[in-house]
């Protein structure tokens, strides 16, 4: 998967990815729709188990058994915030020969391993179709392509550095609004710890504190300088990676990392109970703010919570997207090309998004569906001047194996608290990286 390059390049890469997937699709890559394969059931296997997300899933399986009445749809999602269970069971069982038919992954370098190890079939075919290259953007195209394939179907947009904050707990600890820039983030934290019982800034499990870190990289060393940390020879002994990380050192001494068995839900939920003044968080979180219960919490935007752009990324989308996959030998390869039409289809895309609380994939999605916080987030993702960068954590820029040695440098800071060994860690990741 590319780089995350420059807005005013997209274009020309996006362009050539297009034209190269159109060029193989009508010579040979998966000429076979899946039509006559079998489709008597779906396995489709995921992390969407939690609140807002396996609502949306839940919405999107409702559609599918409408459209393919004769097929059995078994959801074999794996519960753990990020996928960080559901990837090694996926590990296992694709090395043993037992895929999914279909299995969710972050679009970008995550599907890197994937990819080379031949475990996962190219969808130029897919794409060309069903009619996908007009209604998806380029630049998430471009982002999806690999050596000119591509080999994944997005179901939405996330963006990863939000800052959800109380509004209350601001007030009584005399903070005007959400900080604008890193050093304000530091002194807003000590503001809440100094004037109130409350916590300054709230965890979840370890991942949560990777998620973090992207948000003070990028908050620090601004947008370019972020993005080209992901690139070929990038060097990550510099100074100003050394002052992120001692930001990041500040911020973590206000936070309160909880057992893993809280995952992201329990770090956010404080913040609209009213016990952490800020949680950063994607804006998954959204949908399990303002969902319904018993899944949701059933809060409501500018009483409950306020949110804005993490500290010094005003201006910066940093994206994921979820995407599904087609295994090779999948059991039910039809059953597994009925899913992705599924969740390629505007229907299915604006029935899962206003449940998870993200936007969709496809540019033609219904603008009514999407209110409060989402119309923002689908105004600022379409908007000719946002910059774009991606997200780490979350499986753009990062292969599996950079992504593995970045939590455990991080892993290691939590214990040991040492700035300098978490960026020799980190710097250490990145040569061996082997992307």
């Amino acid at each position: 998967m590319r780089v995350r390059a420059p807005r005013h390049r997209l274009k020309v890469f996006a362009a050539v990815a297009m034209t190269g997937a159109l060029a193989l699709a009508g010579c040979g890559a998966n000429e076979d729709d899946g039509s006559d394969d079998d489709k008597s059931e779906v396995e489709v296997f995921s992390w969407w188990t939690g609140p807002g997300e396996a609502d949306g899933l839940k919405a999107m399986q409702a559609d599918f058994a409408k459209k393919n009445p004769g097929t059995k749809f078994t959801n074999a999602a794996i519960a753990g915030g990020s996928g960080t269970q559901a990837k090694a069971v996926l590990a296992s069982r694709l090395q043993n020969n037992k895929p999914p038919d279909s299995f969710q992954g972050h679009a970008g370098a995550e599907l890197l391993d994937y990819i080379k190890a031949g475990q996962i079939e190219p969808l130029d075919e897919f794409f060309a179709r069903n009619n996908l290259y007009s209604v998806y953007p380029k630049q998430l195209l471009d982002q999806i392509t690999y050596k000119e394939h591509i080999y994944s179907v997005p179901v939405n947009i996330h963006r990863s550095n939000v800052l959800w904050y109380n509004p209350g707990i601001l007030e009584d600890a005399g903070i005007d609004g959400p900080p604008q820039s890193i050093a304000d983030f530091i002194t807003a934290l000590k503001a809440v710890d100094d004037k109130t019982d409350k916590v300054p800034l709230s965890l979840g499990a370890q991942w949560t504190a990777d998620h973090l870190l992207e948000n003070v990289l990028l908050g620090s060393l601004g947008t370019d300088a972020y993005n080209a940390l992901w690139e070929p020879g990038a060097v990550w002994d510099t100074p100003a990676v050394t002052k992120a990380l001692h930001e990041f050192g500040q911020i973590m001494r206000y936070t309160t990392l909880e057992a893993a068995s809280t995952d992201w839900q329990g770090a956010a939920k404080a913040v609209v109970d009213g016990k952490a003044a800020f949680n950063i968080m994607g804006d998954w979180a959204y949908g399990y703010f303002v969902g319904e219960a018993p899944n949701g919490l059933g809060k409501k935007l500018d009483t409950d919570f306020k949110y804005a752009p993490s500290p010094g990324t005003e201006g910066t989308y940093m994206w994921l997207s979820d995407s599904f996959t087609l295994p090779k030998n999948a059991p039910h390869r039809g059953g597994a090309i009925a899913w992705l039409k599924e969740v390629s289809s505007k229907e299915g895309q604006d029935l899962f998004n206003p449940k998870k609380g993200s936007i969709p994939a496809r540019t033609d999605g219904d603008k009514s569906l999407y209110t409060g916080y989402l119309k923002y987030a689908l105004e600022r993702w379409t908007s000719p001047d946002i910059k774009l960068a991606g997200s780490f954590w979350h499986g753009v820029t990062a292969n599996n194996k950079w992504h593995t040695d970045i939590d455990t440098a991080v892993g290691l800071f939590l214990q040991n608290k040492d700035v300098g060994k978490l960026q020799q860690g980190l710097v250490n990741a990145a040569k061996n990286s082997g992307q």
